[in-house]
């Protein structure tokens, strides 16, 4: 969906949620808006791709974060920055709490989204590289589109489901090759989090037809404050914990501009331009991952890195030509 070309035609977007800190963004309340024309269409492609930039600079963050803090205190002082900036901008803007119907699935994006994947793939990172990460949660779109299909119950196409199983048997070649024929733990807890995630991008994007996009995140973040002050507080006093620039600079990143800045220029991107082009944006985010991976952690990859990426792209480009 693209702006219209005349300034006082009125343009129906769709607020969404994304599909990753990562993936394609899912349909949500339509909203009718005053398009601007070509300038609205610029600044929309910027937003998506300051959008998709920030979530490809998570993994390479939270490998900095490691540098001086420990998983749980990293996981637990994230979600309670974001919640806490989250909670002050609901404040802010007045925006009323949701029904009370919508909490258990609110329950779910925060399960999902806050908790399970940067929980899952910051214990992976311990002992994984970014890169490596960066691939295999490549798959998380095509992961998302499958999980989406069971929960609404939409039958895609063949082509779709051909071009999802060929993108993961792609990836799974890839982690097995790397691992050297047996999965790790680290990888246990990257597939992990492909599942959990998946499943909240798909309750969040359900719900993103009945709220804006950005307060179905920003509500689950406030909903997980009362565990993450206490959580940071017991974390901290357990594991060590050091504040060095890389661990700061890390921290700060994956707590504001990946969990919540990232979040509110991808929406306001997606509603400018579409879901489609956003999407066609965000398929460039694994790739940025590695090149961030070699050029601010000096990680080297195999050929194999990048060429699997390049497939799962592929495939995912594939899966939303069948399922549009």
């Amino acid at each position: 969906m693209t702006a219209q070309d005349s300034a006082t035609r009125p343009t129906t977007i769709a607020v969404g949620t994304p599909g990753t800190p990562g993936t394609p963004g899912t349909p949500g309340t339509p909203v009718t808006v005053p398009s601007t024309g070509h300038d609205s269409t610029r600044t929309g492609i910027l937003l998506a791709a300051a959008g998709v930039t920030a979530f490809s600079l998570t993994f390479p963050a939270t490998a900095w974060g490691l540098d001086g803090f420990g998983p749980w205190s990293l996981v637990s002082v994230r979600m309670a920055l974001a919640g806490l900036i989250a909670g002050g901008c609901l404040l802010a803007l007045r925006i009323k709490p949701p029904a009370r119907e919508h909490w258990v699935s609110l329950a779910v994006v925060a399960a999902g989204v806050v908790i399970g994947f940067p929980l899952l793939t910051t214990l992976a990172l311990q002992t994984s590289t970014t890169s490596h990460a960066a691939v295999v949660v490549g798959l998380l779109p095509l992961t998302t589109a499958a999980l989406s299909a069971l929960r609404t119950g939409v039958r895609p196409s063949r082509t779709f489901w051909t071009a999802a199983c060929l993108g993961a048997a792609a990836v799974i070649a890839f982690t097995v090759q790397q691992s050297g024929g047996a999965l790790t733990s680290a990888d246990l807890y990257l597939f992990g989090a492909l599942l959990i995630c998946a499943a909240g991008y798909t309750e969040g994007g359900r719900l993103a037809r009945v709220m804006p996009g950005w307060h179905v995140i920003g509500w689950a973040l406030v909903a997980c404050l009362p565990l993450a002050l206490p959580a940071s507080a017991v974390a901290l006093s357990y594991e060590p914990w050091e504040l060095t620039a890389k661990a700061v600079t890390g921290l700060l990143w994956v707590a504001v501009g990946s969990q919540f800045v990232g979040l509110v220029v991808w929406y306001r991107g997606m509603a400018a331009i579409g879901i489609p082009k956003a999407s066609q944006l965000q398929l460039a985010q694994p790739l940025l991952t590695l090149v961030w991976s070699v050029s601010l952690l000096g990680e080297s990859m195999t050929a194999a890195a990048p060429l699997t990426a390049v497939a799962v792209l592929i495939c995912i480009a594939v899966t939303q030509r069948a399922r549009g």
